[in-house]
């Protein structure tokens, strides 16, 4: 018989688990981050180099950065898809006089994590423990807005003890209905 491991032993191996992940993502010869909508991605590269000793490909499925010459900091297919035309490269001087390749991925679906940059990358992230940044209303589209603002709107009449908005409705076509046929009697009508 097994037993679920408690709070602080969960706590521990949650803690040992991402201090693994930080250590292997330091070996990579970039460092990347992400959004639920994009990658980033900045590889070091030589404070003397130019962007023309720099080689970009990027497609919808694959990713190839390199300085000319030498072997590729990123070679391989991305774990997804990105939307090529809304994706960018730079070449940009940080501290130190040295320069990094800046690298924006713009994803395809806007609704699921990566847990690599490409998929023969030698480490993994678990997405599990992905903690998203709140978005805001203004962020979603139309439809998606006026539910969510609905799906509001009801919490908050529930916890009023006031009708949500379908109840409204069900109770204003039931007084139309009324004032359509006044000779009816409605004293004992129950809506549900």
């Amino acid at each position: 018989m097994s037993s679920s491991p408690t709070p602080s032993e969960r706590e521990r191996s949650d803690a040992e688990a991402k201090a693994r992940e930080k250590e292997e993502q330091a070996k990579l010869p970039y460092k990347w981050t992400q959004t639920i909508k994009d990658v980033e991605i900045a590889v070091p590269v030589a404070g003397n180099l130019r962007g023309k000793d720099i080689e970009v490909v990027m497609t919808k499925t694959k990713l190839k950065v390199a300085v000319k010459g030498q072997t590729p900091a990123i070679d391989g297919d991305l774990t997804h898809a990105i939307k090529v035309d809304e994706s960018a490269w730079t070449l940009e001087t940080v501290g130190g006089g040295g320069k990094e390749v800046s690298i924006h991925l713009d994803k395809s679906n806007k609704m699921e994590w990566w847990d690599a940059v490409v998929t023969n990358a030698e480490y993994k992230i678990d997405t599990s423990k992905i903690v998203p940044e709140n978005s805001k209303l203004g962020d979603l589209d139309g439809q998606t807005r006026g539910m969510v603002e609905k799906m509001m709107y009801d919490q908050r009449q529930k916890e009023m003890g006031k009708p949500t908005s379908e109840e409204e409705g069900k109770m204003e076509m039931l007084k139309k209905f009324q004032a359509q046929h006044p000779e009816m009697d409605f004293s004992n009508a129950k809506m549900s």
